[in-house]
Protein backbone atom coordinates (compact mmCIF):
# COMPACT_ATOMS: atom_id res chain seq x y z
CA UNK A 1 0.00 0.00 0.00
CA UNK A 2 3.02 2.29 0.44
CA UNK A 3 4.74 1.39 -2.83
CA UNK A 4 3.27 4.27 -4.82
CA UNK A 5 4.49 6.74 -2.18
CA UNK A 6 8.11 5.60 -2.28
CA UNK A 7 10.71 7.86 -3.89
CA UNK A 8 13.87 6.26 -5.30
CA UNK A 9 16.67 7.78 -3.27
CA UNK A 10 19.37 8.34 -5.88
CA UNK A 11 20.05 11.81 -4.56
CA UNK A 12 21.64 13.36 -7.63
CA UNK A 13 18.61 12.42 -9.72
CA UNK A 14 15.64 12.77 -7.41
CA UNK A 15 16.48 15.50 -4.88
CA UNK A 16 13.27 17.55 -5.51
CA UNK A 17 11.07 14.50 -4.88
CA UNK A 18 13.20 13.39 -1.92
CA UNK A 19 12.74 16.79 -0.31
CA UNK A 20 8.99 16.14 -0.11
CA UNK A 21 9.00 12.38 0.44
CA UNK A 22 7.55 10.45 3.35
CA UNK A 23 9.12 7.17 2.21
CA UNK A 24 12.58 7.05 0.58
CA UNK A 25 13.92 3.85 -0.98
CA UNK A 26 17.69 3.96 -0.59
CA UNK A 27 19.47 2.51 -3.66
CA UNK A 28 21.75 -0.50 -3.62
CA UNK A 29 25.50 -0.10 -4.00
CA UNK A 30 25.85 -1.54 -7.51
CA UNK A 31 22.87 0.46 -8.87
CA UNK A 32 24.27 3.68 -7.38
CA UNK A 33 27.60 3.25 -9.15
CA UNK A 34 26.08 2.05 -12.43
CA UNK A 35 23.23 4.55 -12.63
CA UNK A 36 25.35 7.61 -11.89
CA UNK A 37 27.54 6.45 -14.79
CA UNK A 38 24.67 5.78 -17.19
CA UNK A 39 21.68 8.05 -16.55
CA UNK A 40 23.09 11.28 -18.06
CA UNK A 41 23.97 9.63 -21.37
CA UNK A 42 20.73 7.67 -21.42
CA UNK A 43 18.68 10.83 -20.89
CA UNK A 44 20.53 12.53 -23.75
CA UNK A 45 19.65 9.67 -26.11
CA UNK A 46 23.31 8.84 -26.70
CA UNK A 47 23.08 5.10 -26.02
CA UNK A 48 21.89 2.26 -28.21
CA UNK A 49 19.06 0.63 -26.27
CA UNK A 50 19.83 -2.69 -24.55
CA UNK A 51 23.55 -2.40 -25.40
CA UNK A 52 24.71 -1.76 -21.81
CA UNK A 53 27.16 -4.20 -20.22
CA UNK A 54 28.12 -3.64 -16.57
CA UNK A 55 31.14 -5.41 -15.10
CA UNK A 56 30.86 -4.92 -11.32
CA UNK A 57 33.43 -5.62 -8.59
CA UNK A 58 32.82 -5.21 -4.87
CA UNK A 59 34.74 -5.72 -1.64
CA UNK A 60 33.77 -8.32 0.93
CA UNK A 61 31.89 -5.86 3.16
CA UNK A 62 29.22 -5.73 0.46
CA UNK A 63 28.08 -9.17 1.64
CA UNK A 64 27.33 -7.86 5.14
CA UNK A 65 28.71 -9.14 8.44
CA UNK A 66 27.06 -12.55 8.42
CA UNK A 67 29.29 -15.62 8.47
CA UNK A 68 29.49 -17.92 5.45
CA UNK A 69 32.17 -19.97 3.76
CA UNK A 70 32.00 -17.70 0.70
CA UNK A 71 33.46 -14.75 2.62
CA UNK A 72 36.05 -16.53 4.76
CA UNK A 73 39.55 -15.07 4.39
CA UNK A 74 40.90 -18.30 2.92
CA UNK A 75 38.18 -18.30 0.26
CA UNK A 76 38.44 -14.63 -0.73
CA UNK A 77 42.15 -13.87 -0.41
CA UNK A 78 44.10 -13.88 -3.69
CA UNK A 79 41.00 -14.75 -5.70
CA UNK A 80 38.28 -13.06 -7.75
CA UNK A 81 34.98 -14.75 -8.52
CA UNK A 82 31.75 -13.92 -10.23
CA UNK A 83 28.45 -14.64 -8.51
CA UNK A 84 24.69 -14.56 -9.15
CA UNK A 85 25.20 -14.26 -12.90
CA UNK A 86 21.88 -13.58 -14.60
CA UNK A 87 19.94 -13.46 -11.33
CA UNK A 88 21.36 -10.65 -9.22
CA UNK A 89 18.75 -8.76 -7.20
CA UNK A 90 20.06 -5.38 -8.35
CA UNK A 91 19.36 -5.95 -12.07
CA UNK A 92 15.65 -5.01 -11.86
CA UNK A 93 16.59 -1.90 -9.88
CA UNK A 94 19.08 -0.76 -12.52
CA UNK A 95 16.69 -1.49 -15.39
CA UNK A 96 13.81 0.25 -13.62
CA UNK A 97 15.72 3.51 -13.38
CA UNK A 98 17.54 3.24 -16.71
CA UNK A 99 14.46 2.27 -18.68
CA UNK A 100 16.25 -0.38 -20.73
CA UNK A 101 17.83 -3.80 -20.37
CA UNK A 102 21.37 -4.41 -19.15
CA UNK A 103 23.83 -7.27 -18.85
CA UNK A 104 25.29 -7.23 -15.33
CA UNK A 105 28.02 -9.44 -13.89
CA UNK A 106 29.09 -8.87 -10.27
CA UNK A 107 32.41 -10.08 -8.86
CA UNK A 108 33.74 -10.45 -5.33
CA UNK A 109 37.27 -9.10 -4.98
CA UNK A 110 39.71 -9.46 -2.05
CA UNK A 111 39.39 -6.00 -0.52
CA UNK A 112 37.41 -4.96 2.55
CA UNK A 113 35.47 -2.04 1.04
CA UNK A 114 35.13 -0.36 -2.31
CA UNK A 115 33.15 -0.97 -5.51
CA UNK A 116 33.91 -0.46 -9.21
CA UNK A 117 31.59 -0.71 -12.19
CA UNK A 118 33.19 -0.77 -15.61
CA UNK A 119 30.38 0.00 -18.05
CA UNK A 120 30.37 -0.56 -21.81
CA UNK A 121 27.71 0.93 -24.05
CA UNK A 122 27.32 1.47 -27.82
CA UNK A 123 26.86 5.11 -28.89
CA UNK A 124 24.09 6.11 -31.29
CA UNK A 125 26.40 8.47 -33.19
CA UNK A 126 30.04 9.48 -33.34
CA UNK A 127 31.32 11.30 -30.26
CA UNK A 128 34.70 11.87 -28.62
CA UNK A 129 35.87 11.28 -25.08
CA UNK A 130 36.04 15.04 -24.64
CA UNK A 131 32.40 15.39 -25.78
CA UNK A 132 31.31 12.94 -23.10
CA UNK A 133 33.38 14.53 -20.33
CA UNK A 134 32.09 18.02 -21.16
CA UNK A 135 28.48 16.84 -21.10
CA UNK A 136 28.83 14.91 -17.84
CA UNK A 137 30.55 17.83 -16.13
CA UNK A 138 27.69 20.09 -17.14
CA UNK A 139 25.10 17.49 -16.06
CA UNK A 140 26.64 17.07 -12.61
CA UNK A 141 27.48 20.73 -12.11
CA UNK A 142 26.58 21.69 -8.55
CA UNK A 143 26.34 18.05 -7.47
CA UNK A 144 29.45 17.90 -5.35
CA UNK A 145 29.56 14.20 -4.61
CA UNK A 146 30.12 13.24 -8.27
CA UNK A 147 33.62 13.95 -9.59
CA UNK A 148 34.55 13.69 -13.28
CA UNK A 149 38.08 12.72 -14.28
CA UNK A 150 40.01 14.33 -17.12
CA UNK A 151 40.56 12.31 -20.30
CA UNK A 152 43.03 9.48 -19.80
CA UNK A 153 42.57 9.42 -16.01
CA UNK A 154 40.83 6.50 -14.35
CA UNK A 155 39.43 6.53 -10.81
CA UNK A 156 40.37 3.90 -8.24
CA UNK A 157 38.51 2.55 -5.22
CA UNK A 158 41.21 3.88 -2.90
CA UNK A 159 40.46 7.45 -4.05
CA UNK A 160 36.91 7.24 -2.65
CA UNK A 161 37.66 5.14 0.45
CA UNK A 162 35.56 6.28 3.40
CA UNK A 163 33.88 9.02 1.37
CA UNK A 164 30.49 9.72 -0.18
CA UNK A 165 32.01 10.49 -3.59
CA UNK A 166 31.36 8.74 -6.89
CA UNK A 167 34.27 9.24 -9.30
CA UNK A 168 33.77 8.73 -13.05
CA UNK A 169 36.26 8.24 -15.89
CA UNK A 170 35.45 7.97 -19.62
CA UNK A 171 36.89 6.66 -22.89
CA UNK A 172 35.31 6.47 -26.34
CA UNK A 173 36.72 3.89 -28.77
CA UNK A 174 36.70 5.90 -32.03
CA UNK A 175 36.77 2.75 -34.17
CA UNK A 176 33.62 1.15 -32.78
CA UNK A 177 31.95 4.09 -31.00
CA UNK A 178 31.79 2.17 -27.75
CA UNK A 179 31.89 4.25 -24.57
CA UNK A 180 33.67 2.82 -21.52
CA UNK A 181 32.83 4.38 -18.15
CA UNK A 182 34.67 3.53 -14.93
CA UNK A 183 32.62 4.36 -11.83
CA UNK A 184 33.91 3.89 -8.27
CA UNK A 185 32.28 4.34 -4.86
CA UNK A 186 32.76 3.16 -1.30
CA UNK A 187 30.03 0.54 -1.06
CA UNK A 188 29.44 1.30 2.64
CA UNK A 189 29.12 5.08 2.20
CA UNK A 190 27.79 6.33 -1.16
CA UNK A 191 26.56 2.78 -1.73
CA UNK A 192 24.73 2.55 1.60
CA UNK A 193 24.69 4.64 4.79
CA UNK A 194 26.31 7.76 3.30
CA UNK A 195 23.65 8.10 0.63
CA UNK A 196 20.97 7.58 3.30
CA UNK A 197 22.46 10.51 5.24
CA UNK A 198 22.62 12.57 2.04
CA UNK A 199 18.93 11.86 1.47
CA UNK A 200 18.09 12.76 5.07
CA UNK A 201 19.90 16.07 4.62
CA UNK A 202 17.89 16.84 1.48
CA UNK A 203 14.62 15.82 3.15
CA UNK A 204 15.13 18.15 6.12
CA UNK A 205 16.63 21.04 4.18
CA UNK A 206 20.11 20.76 5.64
CA UNK A 207 23.36 21.22 3.64
CA UNK A 208 23.73 18.10 1.56
CA UNK A 209 27.21 17.29 2.89
CA UNK A 210 26.27 17.54 6.58
CA UNK A 211 27.89 14.65 8.45
CA UNK A 212 29.60 13.38 5.32
CA UNK A 213 32.95 15.18 5.31
CA UNK A 214 34.54 13.20 8.15
CA UNK A 215 33.43 9.60 7.82
CA UNK A 216 34.98 7.11 10.29
CA UNK A 217 36.37 3.90 8.84
CA UNK A 218 35.11 0.70 10.44
CA UNK A 219 35.98 -1.77 9.10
Amino acid sequence: EYLEQAVYGLTEENAPQIAEAQLIANPGCYPTSALLALIPGQKAGWFVQDSVIIDGKSGVSGAGRGSSSAVHFSEVNESIRGYKLGRHQHVPEIEQELGSGVVFTPHLIPITRGLMCTVYVKLTEARTTEDVIEYYREYYSGKGFVRIRDAGQWPTTRQVLGSNFCDLGFHVDPRRQVLTIVSVIDNLVKGAAGQAIQNMNVRFGWPEDTGLQLVPLCP
